[in-house]
This record gives structure tokens, C-alpha cells and sequence, in this order.
């Protein structure tokens, strides 16, 4: 009996050491040897529609989240063609496939995924003010909850000082926007707040969609000594059309974005939205690898630059004031 007794303790006795053994193993391991950080993920991209800006976006998005995690990142990405409504169903898709991320390309693919889901982690980009778009009152800068991401706002009241640096004989200022973007009319009214302080009058001249665009473009060309243009996607996608009227009339636009200045303008104060998309990789990248909470997390910024259409500028006779960079095309 005795020896039976001893056998067993010796048995526990060994137990115990290999148990300890194992556990100091473990604890040993090697930092990033876990299979969480092996881990691979699919991001769902919803972009409002095709053109340049939101195009760029897109890829510094990707190009920022293949940087970080190589070779890790599978993309689901689609294209709303403009339509609001095909952003909800989009959103929807990516939930049914369980995607790890949604990464948001302009404001009606955000709104679409905030309505969607309040789990899976959203980050806007291309996004002009998150405050009004996701009707958050007294924004102070983070959105909280599951949403997070990039804004494209430009300083309004630069914008208005452009204006007035530019053509300092004009008095009427024609706000030409459309109505149905909710970031369009918040610029809009910063822009003409700050024009009302500088002494000048301002007339908003709203289209509802491409439909009057070019009814509403002609109004205002008649009954305006210059254009201010936010950043609107629907201007964004028609700049043809409004340079077709606004240049045989003379009559010169001033943007809130490179491609609407590319494509009708002659001078803006811009941001790259290659670098705004890369910015919004970056902070993607933080969130699928657990080194951010998207809760806590700000809405980002970036720096904008002067810059003007040296083609529009030479066809309206414009001289270029200093310290602004031509488009390049």
C-alpha cells in the first residue's frame, strides 16, 4: 500500500512540473507568433460612383492596407454608379459575407453602412463634414461606436478669400450645388457666410440631379459675376456639362476640389485624395490588427493646396496670383 502511495504522489508530482513546464513555454512565446496576428482579412469597399477623386481615394486606400499587411487583405470593392440606394445593397452584401472592415467612398456609402450595421467597423473617406451626414449634433470630432474615417473639407472660409483674391471687382457670387448632398449644402452655407463678410453677395442655384443641371448652370452663368462649386459628387461627375456653359460665357468657377477644377474650374484650395484614401488605409490597418479602438478614434484631416486650370485660366484671360500650383493632367 505504502508503495502504491508513493507511485501516485510521484505521478501527481510529475503532473504538476509538466503542467508548470508548459506554462512557462507559453508565456515565453515570441511577441507576433499568435494566430490572431496570422490572421487574414476581407475589407468591403462601397464607392459612390466612378471619377477621379473617389477613384484615388480608393487606391491609396488599398495600396496603404496592402503596405501594412501583405498579402493578407482580400478586397471586396463596388461601384454604386452613382445611386444611393445600390450603396445600401452593397453594404448589405458585405454583411451576409461577414467582411472584417467597410471602408466608405463618399457620404452616401457612409449613411448607407451606418443604417446597415453597428458592429462591423465603417470608415468613411471622401466625406466632407461626418457631423452633418450622420446628423450628429455639436460634432466634436469623433464619430464613436463603430464609425471612424477621412474628411475632405478644405478651409470654407480659404475658399471665399480665393474668391475675392481672385476677382476683386466681382460682386455677385453664384452658389451652384446640388441640393439632394447634404455636405454640399453645409459648405455652401460656410462659403456664403464668409462671402457676406468680405462685402460680397451670394445666390445659391440648386439642381436636384442631372436632370436641370444644365438649366441651373445657365441661370447661374446669366446672373453671376463667378462660380463657387463645393466638393459635390454630382457636379464631380458632370463637369463637362458646366464647363460647356460656363466657359463659352466667361464666366470662371472656383472649386472645392482638384478634379471638379480639372474639369470646369480655374482655381481651387485641394486635397489629394490619393493621400486622403491612404490615410484611411492606414487607420484600417490599426483597427484589423487590435492596435486601435475605432470608438476612440478621430475623424482624420489633411493638408490642402492652391492650385488653378491653366488651360480655363489662359482661355478666360485670368492672371494667376502667386503662390498657386497648375493642375496636372
Amino acid at each position: 500500500m505504502k508503495n502504491i502511495i508513493r507511485s501516485l504522489c510521484a505521478l501527481s508530482l510529475a503532473i504538476t512540473l509538466c503542467a508548470c513546464d508548459a506554462g512557462t513555454n507559453q508565456s515565453s512565446a515570441p511577441a507576433g507568433s499568435s494566430a490572431a496576428e496570422d490572421k487574414n482579412f476581407v475589407v468591403g469597399i462601397c464607392q459612390l460612383m466612378q471619377h477621379d477623386a473617389l477613384d484615388a481615394a480608393t487606391k491609396g486606400f488599398r495600396d496603404a492596407l496592402e503596405q501594412a499587411l501583405p498579402g493578407r487583405v482580400s478586397f471586396k470593392e463596388q461601384n454604386a454608379s452613382g445611386e444611393p440606394a445600390n450603396c445600401s445593397t452593397i453594404v448589405n452584401g458585405f454583411i451576409s459575407d461577414k467582411v472584417d472592415l467597410i471602408m466608405a467612398n463618399a457620404t452616401p456609402a457612409l449613411t448607407a453602412a451606418a443604417s446597415a450595421t453597428s458592429e462591423i467597423p465603417i470608415l468613411g473617406t471622401s466625406v466632407t463634414a461626418y457631423g452633418v451626414a450622420l446628423d450628429i449634433a455639436d460634432f466634436n470630432g469623433t464619430v464613436g461606436g463603430n464609425i471612424s474615417g477621412t474628411s475632405d473639407l478644405a478651409d470654407l472660409k480659404e475658399q471665399a478669400a480665393m474668391i475675392k483674391e481672385w476677382f476683386p471687382d466681382a460682386r455677385n457670387v453664384g452658389l451652384l450645388f446640388c441640393s439632394a448632398e447634404a455636405n454640399s449644402r453645409y459648405q455652401v452655407d460656410e462659403v456664403a457666410k464668409a462671402l457676406t463678410e468680405l462685402g460680397l453677395n451670394s445666390t445659391e442655384f440648386a439642381f436636384t440631379d442631372t436632370n436641370d443641371l444644365a438649366a441651373v448652370t445657365q441661370n447661374a452663368a446669366d446672373k453671376s459675376d463667378v462660380i463657387y462649386i463645393p466638393t459635390d459628387n454630382t457636379a464631380a461627375n458632370n463637369t463637362e456639362s458646366i464647363a460647356n456653359i460656363l466657359l463659352p460665357a466667361g464666366v470662371p468657377a472656383v472649386c472645392g476640389e482638384e478634379g471638379i477644377c480639372a474639369g470646369c474650374g480655374v482655381c481651387t484650395l485641394s486635397i489629394s485624395y490619393y493621400d486622403l484614401g491612404f490615410t484611411t488605409g492606414q487607420m484600417a490597418a490599426r483597427i484589423l490588427k487590435g492596435e486601435a479602438d475605432i470608438a476612440t478614434m478621430p475623424v482624420e484631416y489633411t493638408t490642402a493646396t492652391k492650385k488653378y486650370n491653366k488651360a480655363f485660366c489662359e482661355q478666360l484671360g485670368l492672371t494667376v496670383p502667386d503662390g498657386y500650383e497648375a493642375i496636372s493632367k
